[in-house]
């Protein structure tokens, strides 16, 4: 029975983490860039019951056991196994603001590949961002809005000396001729998701064949789905009152077997 405890608490706890990230998605959809979190379930080894045997004790050979009968199979329980972001290109949302940009890639050479901005954090690591949602610093260079450094195809910082600058198609700014640096990775399954919209991984150029422009004055939007994501957590909410009222019978049970199966004795 109190295998059956551990298979209910097992489903409140991944039931309670699916609505975590639901909750994420849905608190970031009006997050330019954001990528949606997916959650993917596993159960726990499945076990193989048979009957126990017992010594015979008038046979000649004690060591000797009864066949063994088979019972069944017995599921252990379910976790959540991973959180995989989603990385479909949201909608676009015209600002007309100069420092809004957004990459529209058209095709890339990988199926799970994708395009980058490049920036660098406080601490002075590179980081990817599909959020383009940059603004000038006091000093003239282009940063995000948590104050992150925008990279050039150099590395370097971009300096645009004012608002007022023009980005072509190709990510060069028509001022001083300086690139965006926009990153390619062959695997976006390989980035590892960080707070602030940010993601750490490998990645490289862009490969010749790659096929994608940048847009000024447009913003990416969030590719949550708000009704999809509450639908979702309306039924991850009903999958653990399920396990909640399992619970609490097993608990109502022990708590029989205690009280009054005992006095029997």
């Amino acid at each position: 029975m109190l295998r059956g405890f551990y298979t209910a608490a097992s489903g409140m706890i991944t039931q309670q983490r699916h609505q975590e990230a639901l909750s994420n998605n849905i608190a970031n959809a009006n997050t330019p860039g954001f990528k949606a979190d997916q959650s993917s379930s596993r159960a726990f080894p499945e076990l193989f019951m048979q009957q126990m045997g017992s010594k015979n004790i008038l046979a000649k050979n004690s060591a000797k056991l009864r066949q063994q009968k088979p019972i069944g199979s017995l599921h252990t329980g379910v976790y959540v196994q991973e959180m995989v972001p989603n990385h479909h290109q949201g909608d676009l949302k015209e600002t007309q603001a100069a420092t809004d940009l957004a990459i529209i890639q058209s095709d890339v050479p990988d199926e799970t590949g994708s395009l980058f901005f490049t920036v660098q954090n406080e601490a002075g690591e590179q980081r990817y961002t599909r959020n383009g949602n940059f603004t000038v610093d006091a000093q003239g260079f282009l940063v995000t809005n948590e104050g992150y450094d925008v990279l050039d195809e150099s590395l370097n910082r971009i300096q645009t000396n004012g608002s007022d600058f023009t980005v072509a198609a190709d990510g060069e700014l028509e001022a001083d001729g300086q690139r965006l640096g926009i990153a390619y990775v062959p695997d976006v399954n390989e980035l590892t998701k960080e707070g602030n919209n940010l993601f750490r991984g490998d990645a490289g150029e862009v490969p010749a064949e790659a096929r994608f422009r940048v847009r000024q004055g447009v913003l990416e939007r969030s590719n949550v789905d708000e009704l999809q994501a509450m639908t979702q957590m309306m039924e991850s909410y009903r999958m653990f009152e399920t396990n909640q009222r399992v619970l609490k019978a097993y608990d109502e049970n022990m708590g029989k077997a205690v009280s009054e199966i005992g006095r029997l004795g």
